[in-house]
């Protein structure tokens, strides 16, 4: 008891923790998803708000450029006007200058000679140097010979605006300029000079780096003062105080490639970016340079699932937002760490497993408790049980107030000690009557056979007829027969098959059986033997069974063989071959009454087998529902021919060995029954004479 008891306390502890199991992985399911979703909803969160700083970067910068490009341009009319004028396009310069404040200086560069009298180089240039003053003067000389210059020869054979390449000013600057260049042409349409508007790229580092600091301090928590004032002011190095692995940060590159803006200030134009992509093997970068030098507008990272999960750019793995810039060969770019997007995540994933922690204690804790009290009755049902089992059925059973499963199970208990009593009760009624019934099918069965020869071989005396007969029931009575006697020196015999099996079946045998016998007695003719038991069974035949039948008298003084066939398989002939007895298809016995049947005649060789058998033969089944079939029947009475082993019961006792064979383990489904007549010699036996019957 003590074993069985410890048992039942164990299920308590398994259910609790098989609950605790199924919590742990349904909630961490739950936290994966959770986790997952956090994360891209933190990914797309940051997108979206890198591209709105990217899209603004943009916008202010399309704005600054569309007003240069506007406020210049306007000028182009004037200035072609008052070429003739050559004292008047200082002012006009100056005017590009002071209206827009983005503009750091203006130009109009003049092809050789253009006006002989004021050189060979000729060009009004007017320069801002301070936020109030600009000063305009003449520029172009050896020391500055403009028509050698690469952005000169573009803008003379340029057909539209176009931005020249960054370069440095070393006569008054050290900022990088990028100039908006418009061809200027004479009457003629000739281009006789280019007019340049040159920007600063240095208020759109300050801008872009002011706006960096923005988006890192966001990112990145309680930074130095120390440290806020260099990033702001640009003094802080590019991989100083490890920012760079926390911090975004933008940068912007020209259509070859070249960078006019990044917090790195050596690689302003002195570095160009397809140098610091090739470096690396990560073949990410190139795509993105591919992409943002052919104009195109995107967002590299985690959704491309063709490429790596983030691009490496110096070195780490970034998000990075670019866009094209309007009206100029540019492309701006914002590089977003992905260590600062994965904070995010980790913080959120390590939230979830403590809060899954505790749940899961505190389940635990309480599943131990509410799941012992609920088991309790059932140990107590399963100690009553095992009393059941050993046959105390009087065994009480707890009391249950709760009308729960539990309450049913105790309820089906009780039930079940009643159900148990009362079948025990008929049980042992039905097993009397089975007991009963087995033995009367066992009376009925001997009885069956004993109707049947069963003295083989039946005329030992003779040597003229050899005989030898097998009937193997699929159930304890059949309906399968066959008969034989000799009268007035002819054999005669019969066999049967009757439809159904089981008891029916074996009372028309019976019957059939018993009419063979006495309406053979008064006639030798095969047909009206027949034609007299169509009669009898076809009367009265309510049940519609029928029986498949062959009557024949073989004349052992000539071999003449007389028969009739009701429907039966036709009989094999063994002797000299193998070969089917040539049979007419007359209906079965009790199908129709009057029904007039044909007889057949034919001469049996001495030495021969006729050989009839049921279809229980051919049709035997094995486990995969094959028939025996009667080509076996053939090859089988071929090859005891041919060993000189054709004799009814080799014949008969073969053929049952190979169907069992055959069958294996399968189920009998039909009866199993043959007769092999052997007609030896004509020679009567010594004495003949007078009536011989079994």
């Amino acid at each position: 008891m003590g074993k069985k008891e410890k048992k039942m306390r164990s299920f308590a502890g398994r259910l609790t923790w098989r609950i605790v199991l199924m919590m742990l992985i349904i909630m961490g399911l739950v936290a994966w998803l959770i986790y997952g979703a956090t994360s891209e909803f933190v990914l797309g969160a940051d997108g979206m708000r890198q591209e709105v700083f990217r899209d603004g970067y943009v916008s202010e910068m399309r704005r600054h450029i569309s007003d240069i490009y506007t406020s210049t341009y306007n000028h182009v009319p004037e200035i072609e006007e008052n070429l003739a004028n050559p004292d008047r396009l200082p002012a006009l310069v100056e005017r590009v200058v002071r209206l827009n404040p983005q503009v750091r200086s203006c130009g109009i560069s003049f092809i050789a000679d253009y006006y002989p009298q004021k050189g060979h180089w000729y060009c009004p240039y007017a320069v801002r140097t301070d936020s109030s003053h600009v000063e305009t003067k003449i520029i172009g000389g050896p020391s500055h010979n403009y028509l050698s210059a690469g952005w000169f020869k573009e803008g003379i054979e340029a057909a539209k605006t176009l931005w020249s390449k960054p370069f440095f000013d070393g006569t008054d600057s050290v900022a990088p300029l990028v100039s908006c260049l418009f061809p200027i042409h004479d009457r003629t349409g000739r281009t006789v000079a280019v007019l340049g508007s040159d920007m600063s790229l240095e208020w759109l580092a300050k801008k872009m780096r002011w706006t960096d600091w923005e988006t890192f301090s966001q990112e990145w928590v309680s930074p130095s003062r120390e440290v806020v004032e260099k990033y702001q002011n640009n003094d802080l190095d590019f991989d100083g105080e490890k920012l760079s692995k926390y911090k975004p940060y933008s940068f912007l590159i020209n259509s070859d490639g070249t960078y006019l803006v990044h917090p790195d200030r050596q690689r302003i134009i002195n570095k160009n970016i397809y140098d610091d992509v090739k470096a690396t093997p990560d073949t990410a970068d190139d795509y993105v340079v591919r992409q943002m030098v052919a104009g195109k507008k995107g967002y590299y990272g985690q959704q491309f699932d063709e490429m790596p999960e983030a691009v490496s750019f110096d070195g780490k793995p970034m998000y990075v937002f670019y866009a094209p810039v309007k009206f100029t060969d540019w492309s701006l770019a914002l590089a977003v760490p992905k260590t600062s997007l994965d904070k995010i995540s980790i913080f959120v994933g390590l939230v979830l497993l403590l809060f899954i922690a505790i749940g899961l204690l505190a389940a635990f804790l309480v599943s131990r408790v509410v799941i012992r009290r609920a088991v309790k009755p059932l140990k107590q049902l399963a100690l009553s049980a095992d009393e059941v089992a050993k046959g105390n059925f009087s065994t009480s059973l707890p009391v249950i107030r709760h009308h729960d499963e539990v309450g049913v199970l105790r309820d089906s208990f009780d039930g079940m000690q009643q159900s148990l009593t009362k079948y025990v009760e008929e049980l042992k009624h039905t097993t009397a009557s089975k007991a009963a019934i087995e033995n009367e099918l066992q009376v009925a069965h001997d009885i069956q056979m004993g109707m049947l020869p069963k003295i083989f071989p039946p005329y030992p005396e003779r040597s003229d007829i050899e005989v030898f007969g097998s009937l193997n029931p699929a159930k304890e009575v059949g309906g399968d027969l066959f008969d034989f006697y000799i009268r007035d020196n002819q054999l005669f015999f019969c066999i049967g098959d009757v439809s159904g099996k089981g008891v029916p079946a074996s009372l028309v045998m019976a019957v059939t059986r018993s009419l063979f016998r006495n309406i053979s007695a008064h006639t030798a003719k095969p047909h009206h033997i027949i034609s007299a038991l169509n009669e009898a069974l076809a009367e009265g035949n309510d049940t519609s069974m029928f029986v498949t039948s062959f009557v024949g008298v073989l004349d052992l003084t000539t071999g003449m063989l007389r028969y009739c066939n009701a429907g039966h398989d036709a009989p094999m002939l063994i002797g000299r071959g193998v070969g089917l007895l040539p049979c007419d298809p007359n209906l079965p016995l009790g199908v129709m009454a009057g029904w007039e049947f044909t007889v057949q005649e034919a001469d049996i060789d001495p030495q021969t087998i006729i050989f009839l058998y049921t279809d229980g033969l051919t049709e035997a089944e094995n486990a995969e529902h094959a028939q025996f079939g009667g080509e076996r029947v053939t090859a089988i009475a071929n090859q005891l021919l041919s060993d000189g082993k054709n004799k009814p019961e080799v014949l008969i006792r073969e053929m049952v060995s190979q169907v069992q064979a055959f069958v294996g383990g399968a189920m009998q489904s039909d009866d199993l029954t043959m007769l092999a007549i052997k007609y030896l010699s004509p020679t009567l036996p010594k004495g003949e004479g007078g009536l011989q019957t079994l």
